[in-house]
């Protein structure tokens, strides 16, 4: 058995650090071999950069993915090309000029491990249809090992892609919405799946957000600066035990950090 840690959502610099500090006492307490992480807003004011990046790879991630903002800043073109073994984005943006992979393998030795970032289209940018991807990119893996990273909006739309993918992954983890959901289940004696991992960054705020910006948005309708919350930090993902040899998940379960 072989033991995988996701981590949801790291926002900003706060939320890289919070990371680099638990991070090792957590893949003790769990015994992890395995750690992935969404990184698409660990940099300052939203997105991903080479310093984020680097942040979360040297405290001790071995996969950052993504999703609706992998390129909102234009430091990362370049970051997705130079390090695109171990950084990926969705791998349903159509064929032209995004930069990067949307799928990744590690060789562990005596086995591999294939990951994917996908983006839902519900609410969001209308990129290829992810379900028609996956299918096109399971049939070019060649391990059990896979685990899909589906950022998307809808909770129906990633409980959609848990029951498609089941018993053809080994886990099904939703992002973006930044809140952490009790549905923690290993589906059809196979796929481990949560409709969101959660987020990493403070803890008492709007996502991550100064609070009173928030309000003013909803409240007055009238342009407002969003800035990262000072305040105390969490940390939410989910560990999963696998069977390196058949693909099948064994237990999924949450993690909160606080």
């Amino acid at each position: 058995m072989k033991n995988l840690l996701f981590i949801g959502d790291v926002v900003g610099k706060s939320g890289c650090d919070f990371f680099s500090s638990k991070i090792r006492e957590i893949k003790r307490q769990y015994n992890i071999d395995i750690t992935v992480v969404n990184a698409e807003n660990s940099a300052q004011g939203n997105g991903i950069t080479p310093v984020s990046a680097n942040v979360l790879l040297n405290s001790g991630a071995d996969v950052l993915t993504t999703g609706n903002h992998a390129f909102r800043r234009k430091e990362a073109y370049n970051m997705f090309d130079s390090k695109s073994n171990c950084i990926i984005r969705p791998a349903n943006y159509p064929d032209g000029i995004a930069p990067g992979k949307g799928v990744c393998t590690l060789d562990m030795g005596t086995y591999s491990v294939a990951f994917i970032n996908l983006m839902g289209t519900t609410f969001m940018d209308a990129l290829d249809n992810p379900f028609t991807k996956a299918d096109e990119i399971l049939e070019n893996i060649d391990t059990p090992n896979i685990f899909l990273d589906f950022h998307a909006e809808a909770t129906s739309e990633k409980k959609a892609m848990g029951h498609y993918l089941t018993g053809k992954v080994t886990g099904v983890f939703g992002t973006h919405t930044h809140v952490q959901t009790a549905d923690e289940a290993v589906l059809g004696n196979h796929t481990a799946y949560i409709t969101d991992a959660g987020m990493t960054g403070p803890e008492i705020s709007c996502l991550g957000i100064e609070i009173q910006p928030v309000l003013n948005k909803f409240r007055f309708h009238t342009p407002v600066r969003f800035t990262e919350s000072t305040g105390n930090c969490f940390l939410c993902g989910i560990y999963v035990e696998f069977n390196e040899k058949t693909g099948k998940s064994h237990k999924i379960e949450r993690v909160i950090i606080r």
